[in-house]
C-alpha cells in the first residue's frame, strides 16, 4: 500500500480504483441458481469423496445446515454467499479443511491493522501508518459490537479446531468488512469500519477503510515493520523467539544458564542448513560444552513435512544428557500446528520433555493434507482434508497437546520483550513442578498419606500454571477404574474428593451415585443421583442420573 503520493493524487487515484473495482465486481457477480448448484456439488463430493469428516459435525447436521444455506442464497449478497460456504466448510472443525476465499474470486477488503488476541484483549499489534495513533490500542468494539461478543458471532466461519487456532489463525477474520456484515456485526454493508479503542486510559473511536484484500507484511502472524507499517513493540531490543526470523531455525547457547535454546518456525529444510545437519550441529554443541538444558521452541511453527521431524526426535532421544526429567523442555503454542503438531506429539511420547506455553492449535490426531474441490460455476475451492494423521492412541486424543505448565502473554508484556514462557522454561526443574500429579496423587495414596491428596490438588488448582490440567476429568477417570475393578471403598474416596473440591459440579455427584449404586447402596445412589439432578435439572447430566433413578426403581 503506497501513500507517498499528493492528496489529491490519492483521492482521484481511490476514486478511480474503486470504481475499476466495482467493474470486476459486476463482471463476477454468479447468480443464485450458480451458487445453489456450487453448493449442491460440495454437498454430494464431500458425502461421495470425503465421508471420512464427519467427526466433529454428522452428516445430518451437515445436510441440514446445506438445505438452510440453499434457501437463503437468493436473498444474499455476494460476500454473504462467500461467508455462507465458508461457514459450510469450516463446521467439519479441521483447520486444513477451509474455503479458499484468499484467492478471491468473490472480492473482499481488509482493514489495514493486524490483530493479537493477549491475555488481557485483542491490541491492535500493528498497523498500516495512516493509523498511527491506534497502534498498540485495545480493541473495545466492532461497529459498536463488544470484542468478546463479535469473536463469538465470528467463530462458524474459522476453519478452528480449537480455541487456539481460532486465537492465532481466526483472529483475522475480524479485519474482514464483508465477514463482519455477513456475521451481523456490521449492521449495514460498509469497507469503512468504526473501531472503538482504548489506549493511555481513554477511549475513543477510530474510523478505518478497508482496502481491496492483499497480503499484508506479516510473519508468523505478526505485522513485519517498515517503511509503510507499524509495529507496537519496543523494537530496541529482540526476544529470543523473535531473533532471526528470516531463518526457519536457528540456535544460541545462554552461557549463564547452561541452556541451549533453539527456535524452529518451520518443518523445513533452511536454504543454508538443511533440518539433519543443524540438529547435528546442535547435539555436538551439546555433547562438547556445559549444557544442563535444552529448550525447543515452536511455538511460531505452523508445520509443513512432518517426514523432516525423524532428527530431531531421534537426536533428543540418542542424547542421555539432555533427555532427562527438567532436561529438556519445549514451549508450543496457539500457531504450533500441522506437521509440527506431529513432532510435539512423538517428542511428548518419546522423550522426556516438559511442555510450556500455550496449548497447540491442532488436535492430537487429526486430518491435514488437503486437496482442492473447485466449483464448477464460480471456481471457488474447497480444500478438503483427506489424510488422517494418529500419533496417539484414540483414549489419548485431545483437542490440542496441552502444556504441563501454562504461561500466557499480557500485551504489555509483548511490548517490553517480556518473555514467560522462555523464562518458565529457563526456571523449570524435575524437583520445583508436579509434571504427572495423578501419578503424585497415586503415590500419596499408596504410601499411606491420603490426607494430604486433597491440600495438594487444592494448592494446585489455585496455581495458573495448572490450569490446562482437568483434575475433575483425571480423578473421575481414576474412580471407574476402582468401581470397574470393584473397589469401591477406594471409588468412594476418589468421588467424594472430586465433589468436595467441585462442589458445583453435576457430574461429580452423578459419579458418586453411581459408586454406591454398583456398590448395592440403593438409598445413598438415588440421594446422590437427586443432587445432581437439582445442580442441572434440563442438562446431559441432570437426564442422566433421572434415566438411572427410574433404572434403579425398575430393579
Amino acid at each position: 500500500m503506497k501513500t507517498n503520493q499528493s492528496p489529491l493524487k490519492g483521492v482521484l487515484f481511490s476514486t478511480l480504483f474503486l470504481l475499476f473495482a466495482t467493474a470486476v465486481w459486476a463482471q463476477q457477480q454468479f447468480t443464485a441458481t450458480q451458487y445453489q448448484e456450487d453448493l449442491r456439488f460440495l454437498q454430494e463430493n464431500i458425502h461421495k469423496n470425503f465421508p471420512f469428516l464427519f467427526k466433529k459435525t454428522t452428516a445430518e447436521a451437515f445436510d441440514k445446515q446445506v438445505e438452510s444455506f440453499y434457501d437463503a442464497i437468493p436473498q444474499m449478497a455476494d460476500h454473504e454467499v462467500l461467508v455462507g460456504f465458508n461457514k459450510i466448510v469450516a463446521s467439519f472443525e479441521y483447520g486444513h479443511t477451509v474455503m479458499g476465499y484468499w484467492e478471491g474470486v468473490i472480492p473482499y477488503h481488509e482493514l489495514p491493522i493486524v490483530l493479537y488476541q493477549y491475555d488481557d484483549g485483542v491490541f491492535l499489534q500493528g498497523v498500516h501508518k495512516d493509523y498511527k495513533n491506534a497502534l498498540g490500542a485495545k480493541l473495545v468494539a466492532i461497529g459498536g459490537v463488544p470484542t468478546e461478543e463479535a469473536i463469538k458471532k465470528m467463530r462458524p466461519v474459522v476453519p478452528a479446531e480449537n480455541e487456539s487456532f481460532a486465537k492465532a489463525y481466526g483472529i483475522h477474520y475480524l479485519t474482514f468488512p464483508e465477514f463482519l456484515h455477513a456475521q451481523g456485526i456490521l449492521k449495514e454493508m460498509s469497507t469503512e469500519v468504526v473501531l472503538t479503542l482504548e489506549k493511555d486510559g481513554k477511549q475513543f473511536e477510530q474510523k478505518v477503510q478497508g482496502v481491496p484484500f492483499e497480503r499484508f507484511p506479516r510473519q508468523y502472524g505478526m505485522v513485519v515493520p517498515g517503511e509503510d507499517w507499524l509495529e507496537s513493540r519496543d523494537l530496541s531490543e529482540t526476544p529470543l523467539y523473535l531473533k532471526n526470523l528470516d531463518k526457519i531455525y536457528y540456535y544460541e547457547y545462554l552461557e549463564d544458564q547452561k541452556t541451549v535454546y533453539v527456535r524452529q518456525s518451520q518443518i523445513q529444510d533452511d536454504s543454508i542448513q538443511p533440518i539433519p545437519e543443524f540438529y547435528a550441529e546442535v547435539f555436538d554443541f551439546i555433547d562438547t560444552h556445559e549444557v544442563d538444558k535444552l529448550i525447543l521452541d515452536v511455538r511460531l511453527n505452523g508445520g509443513g513435512n512432518n517426514y523432516k521431524n525423524k532428527p530431531v526426535v531421534t537426536g533428543v532421544i540418542a542424547n542421555k544428557k539432555i533427555n532427562q526429567p527438567g532436561k529438556f523442555v519445549v514451549i508450543i503454542g496457539r500457531r504450533t500446528f500441522s506437521a509440527c503438531q506431529n513432532l510435539v506429539n512423538e517428542l511428548h511420547t518419546y522423550t522426556n520433555a516438559i511442555f510450556i506455553g500455550e496449548p497447540t492449535a491442532e488436535n492430537i490426531n487429526f486430518y491435514g493434507d488437503n486437496n482442492p474441490l473447485t466449483l464448477p460455476n464460480t471456481q471457488m475451492k474447497a480444500y478438503l482434508s483427506f489424510a488422517w494423521w494418529q500419533d496417539k492412541p484414540q483414549w489419548e486424543n485431545r483437542p490440542a497437546l496441552y502444556p504441563q505448565i501454562a504461561t500466557g502473554l499480557t500485551f504489555e508484556q509483548y511490548r517490553s520483550n517480556q518473555d514467560p514462557a522462555l523464562e518458565a522454561a529457563l526456571a523449570y526443574s524435575d524437583g520445583n513442578f508436579i509434571a504427572n500429579p495423578m501419578n503424585y496423587f497415586t503415590e500419596l495414596f499408596t504410601s499411606g498419606k491420603a490426607d494430604q491428596i486433597q491440600p495438594e490438588a487444592e494448592r494446585m488448582l489455585k496455581d495458573p500454571s495448572y490450569q490446562f490440567f482437568d483434575f475433575e476429568a483425571e480423578f473421575n477417570r481414576a474412580g471407574y477404574a476402582m468401581i470397574n475393578s470393584e473397589q469401591y471403598e477406594e471409588a468412594f474416596f476418589i468421588f467424594k474428593l472430586n465433589t468436595e473440591l467441585f462442589p458445583e459440579s453435576a457430574n461429580a455427584w452423578d459419579s458418586l451415585a453411581e459408586a454406591y449404586w454398583k456398590a448395592g447402596d440403593v438409598a445413598k445412589a438415588k440421594e446422590l443421583y437427586n443432587k445432581a439432578i437439582a445442580l442441572d435439572p434440563e442438562g446431559d447430566i441432570g437426564d442422566h442420573a433421572k434415566a438411572k433413578l427410574l433404572e434403579i426403581d425398575k430393579d
